[in-house]
């Protein structure tokens, strides 16, 4: 698997959980991953589907988009972008503005050491604000 650590046993649940991340741009819940991954492995379990996005985190293949109270999304796209959280929906969507780097310049500048940062605006989509 393409980007897999080495170290890691591979993984076949993995594999496909990562695909179906990849091949998508919705944000979607552990749920709808576990829903779309069971077409290709009818016995993936729910658990199995959070304990991988757990390893697929932590090597860095998925990010993690934790909303409070709503429920938790996952993105395949791990290059440094922003993210819209709807108030009204719970849908998660990538923001269309260029990544500002010198953010995390200026936050090294007041003595912080700095991998990196994330952004989540908030507040209404388009679909939830027509009239």
């Amino acid at each position: 698997m393409e980007g897999i650590e080495r170290s890691r046993k591979r993984s076949r649940q993995r594999e496909e959980i990562l695909a179906v991340l990849r091949s998508t741009k919705e944000h979607p819940t552990a749920a709808m991953l576990h829903t779309a991954a069971r077409r290709r492995i009818p016995r993936l379990s729910l658990g199995t589907v959070y304990r991988n996005l757990d390893v697929l985190e932590e090597m860095g293949l998925v990010l993690h988009i934790r909303n409070g109270n709503a429920q938790d999304r996952f993105d395949g796209d791990v290059s440094p972008h922003y993210h819209f959280v709807c108030d009204a929906c719970g849908a998660v969507l990538d923001m269309p503005l260029p990544y500002r780097p010198e953010l995390d310049e200026a936050a090294a500048r007041e003595g912080f050491r700095v991998r990196g940062h994330r952004l989540d605006f908030h507040g209404t989509c388009p679909a939830c604000s027509k009239p």
